[in-house]
């Protein structure tokens, strides 16, 4: 079923001691804005969590599999669609033809790359979700044609989280009693470092459009599978430096039409994340409190509260 309406989301989660985005550039300190000191999470740290817990959920299984995954071979992906695709097979087969002979033969409706990038959408979730480049396929090695699925824009985008305070990101060092090497036996241990943030509440906003959404085939349980992602993917993405993250609040403003019936802007200023007053160091989700504006909300404007 297609979507028939937009939606704008805030996300709200917390980190205790761990390092919720670190950045392999610096060390893998947790990232920053460099001048106001607040704590960054990209949108591609959160977009892989969704991807992992769809894929764990619902075990990568032809259209919910996930296309951009752990040591996946893009090529051998966009290889699939010519691989198991008669639709695809067939559209490819009329296009050499074409380029062939193109004097006795009609131009075909659409490009193979067309009916391959549908093919895409309706298998792979992350595809018709968040969107992919996928014009990187290889050469057909008898037509010369490359084989791809050219480029998507998915319907549901993320920003970047921002902490509600500016963070301190502290460092540590660690010692290991173990060698890698024989010649290292002599040594007493191994020392290393690692960078945690004391504690932190984030903040992200999404949107969801349904124009794009009838452009992938993202639908209405593509699109309660995206929010019980958001609710749940911290639950099974716990590591060492990552042991104690959770998601807070979920609050996703649902328009009525596909245009909106509001700004986005305006519908996140209703949502707000702040120390108490009586709290000069915060260091636990009680520290904090959201207040809820949703007393007058535009016509057409629904609040729906998931977290």
């Amino acid at each position: 079923m297609c979507l028939n309406n937009r939606y704008d989301f805030v996300l709200v989660f917390d980190v205790r001691d761990g390092n919720p985005n670190g950045d392999p550039d610096a060390g893998n300190l947790p990232r920053l804005d460099a001048e106001s000191g607040h704590g960054l999470v990209t949108d591609v740290s959160l977009k892989r969590k969704v991807r992992n817990f769809v894929g764990l959920v619902m075990g990568e299984k032809l259209r919910f599999d996930i296309f951009v995954k752990e040591k996946a071979v893009l090529n051998q992906q966009i290889e699939r669609a010519y691989e198991t695709s008669e639709d695809v097979q067939r559209a490819m087969e009329a296009w050499k033809a074409w380029q062939k002979d193109k004097k006795n033969n009609k131009k075909p409706a659409r490009h193979y790359e067309d009916v391959a990038r549908d093919w895409m959408c309706d298998n792979f979730y992350d595809v018709r979700t968040f969107g992919a480049v996928m014009s990187t396929g290889d050469e057909d090695s008898e037509s010369k044609l490359r084989k791809t699925a050219g480029q998507v824009r998915g319907p549901v985008q993320l920003t970047f989280a921002r902490s509600v305070d500016p963070i301190v990101a502290l460092e540590y060092s660690i010692t290991r009693m173990a060698v890698t090497n024989e010649k290292d036996l002599e040594k007493e241990r191994t020392m290393g470092r690692k960078h945690t943030v004391p504690y932190g509440v984030y903040v992200a906003h999404g949107f969801v459009s349904s124009f794009l959404a009838k452009q992938t085939r993202f639908g209405e349980e593509d699109l309660e599978l995206l929010w019980q992602a958001l609710e749940h993917m911290f639950e099974h993405d716990r590591s060492a430096a990552r042991g104690e993250m959770a998601t807070r609040g979920l609050y996703v403003f649902k328009h009525e039409t596909e245009l909106g019936n509001a700004h986005a802007h305006a519908l996140f200023d209703r949502i707000k994340v702040s120390r108490k007053a009586d709290v000069e160091v915060a260091r636990s989700f009680a520290d904090y409190g959201i207040s809820i504006d949703d007393a007058g909300l535009p016509a057409g404007v629904t609040l729906i509260k998931r977290v």
